[in-house]
């Protein structure tokens, strides 16, 4: 099983590096777009480096889910993702905090579910199977 605390400095050191911000504001809480200003360019690079730094593969759209939001999606009425939608992040993203994204599902909330924590979470079960 692996230690939460190591998987964490981990990141912590994968993101600072990834998107040049300082070690203090890389808090579990912290949103990658929102808090650390990361692009979607970067989600690329961030798996990169997450692979190198844990010696795993992630599959392309494991960690960052591509297009479950997009307005041709299907799951997306009048700018709120449907509960057809959140079903589905429920099932392709069981790492993130979708109960919370649940209780206001505005399109523009989506980027919140990219947090420090939900990627701890994701490596903890990949490193765990």
């Amino acid at each position: 099983m692996a230690d939460q605390e190591e998987v964490f400095e981990k990141i912590r050191e994968v993101l600072e590096d990834a998107l040049g911000v300082d070690e203090d504001e890389v808090t579990p809480e912290a949103t990658l777009i929102g808090d650390l200003g990361a692009e979607s360019i970067d989600f690329l690079d961030i798996v990169f480096r997450l692979e190198k730094a844990f010696d795993i593969k992630i599959p392309r759209g494991e960690l960052f889910p591509e297009n479950l939001a997009s307005a041709d999606s299907g799951f997306v009425v009048d700018g709120k993702v449907t509960d057809t939608g959140i079903a589905e992040m429920r099932e392709k993203m069981p790492h993130a905090d979708i109960d919370s994204f649940a209780k206001d599902p505005a399109v523009s909330n989506v980027q919140n579910l990219f947090t420090v924590d939900m990627i701890c979470k994701f490596i903890g079960s990949k490193l765990d199977s």
